[in-house]
């Protein structure tokens, strides 16, 4: 909740400033006393209170609430504006603000960062709230976000939800905690000149698909794993002319193996619908 000296204070322009708008020579120091949203705090500084806006949308699938309890070790801590931003005492360390709210799942940057992808997909802070097709709404560009997440469901589904680093090496599935785990494991395999492995959360074969990629840390970003994929659906629906052919061969074209591959695909889709409804394949 809110309280009234907040508003008061949210609302008259003349008693309020937005840190970033301040016109400060050198670094600005103030401590935090009180916790709005994750784009809103209140500030002390040495003569007055103001307030400090950070950039980007909350995220606040799990609640206001929720945010509040996690947040609630920023009270106290001390903030400065700096060349880079505004930076805040955690844990020991300075951080920048923003990127610490982006990383720990209760901010949504306008630019998706690696630290913002990586949230995202793994469901920290305010996304583990989110409804499983959510993190595709962020990172699809041209193909139905619901989609996108009923192949993950099929590609990369770990505890029920699609899991950004994932490989499947020769037909066998493995799931790392990190990106940079997952990474260590197809260095080696590149290594042993070996390609029979898919890739990330859309689980992006490497043989056939790894020029669609700069590197293999590239190819292990969700946003640039799932835009592959996007470009493979569209790739299959240009050689099929059926979206559903599409969403089959994203397996294989063999009809005995990407046959039960969309019937799979299509149960989950059912499934992530909030409405209940079979919601339309939208072509590539």
């Amino acid at each position: 909740m809110i309280r009234r000296s907040t508003l008061r204070l949210l609302v008259s322009a003349a008693v309020t400033y937005a840190i970033a708008g301040l016109s400060v020579s050198g670094a600005y120091a103030a401590t935090i006393v009180e916790i709005v949203s994750p784009t809103t705090y209140l500030v002390h500084t040495e003569t007055d209170k103001r307030v400090l806006l950070i950039n980007g949308s909350p995220v606040l699938y799990c609640g206001l609430d929720a945010f509040h309890q996690w947040a609630a070790r920023l009270v106290g801590a001390p903030v400065e504006r700096t060349a880079a931003g505004i930076e805040v005492k955690f844990n020991g360390e300075r951080v920048a603000l923003q990127s610490l709210l982006v990383d720990r799942g209760w901010l949504r940057p306008t630019v998706l960062t690696d630290g913002a992808q990586a949230a995202i997909t793994e469901r920290r802070g305010g996304w583990d709230c989110a409804p499983k097709a959510e993190p595709f709404v962020a990172l699809s560009d041209k193909v139905d976000p619901y989609v996108l997440a009923g192949i993950a469901m099929n590609e990369s589904a770990y505890r029920g939800r699609p899991w950004p680093w994932t490989l499947n090496v020769a037909g066998q599935g493995m799931f790392f905690a990190t990106r940079e785990d997952a990474h260590t494991v197809v260095q080696r395999l590149i290594a042993a000149n070996r390609c029979d492995f898919d890739v990330g959360i859309m689980q992006v074969n490497w043989c056939y698909h790894r020029q669609r990629f700069s590197s293999a840390w590239d190819a292990l970003g969700p946003l640039n794993n799932v835009r592959a994929a996007e470009a493979i659906l569209a790739d299959n629906k240009q050689r099929s002319g059926s979206p559903m052919t599409a969403v089959a061969w994203y397996h294989s074209a063999n009809p005995s193996r990407g046959g039960p591959y969309l019937a799979r695909f299509m149960t989950n889709l059912k499934q992530l619908e909030p409405s209940g409804a079979l919601r339309s394949i939208t072509p590539p």
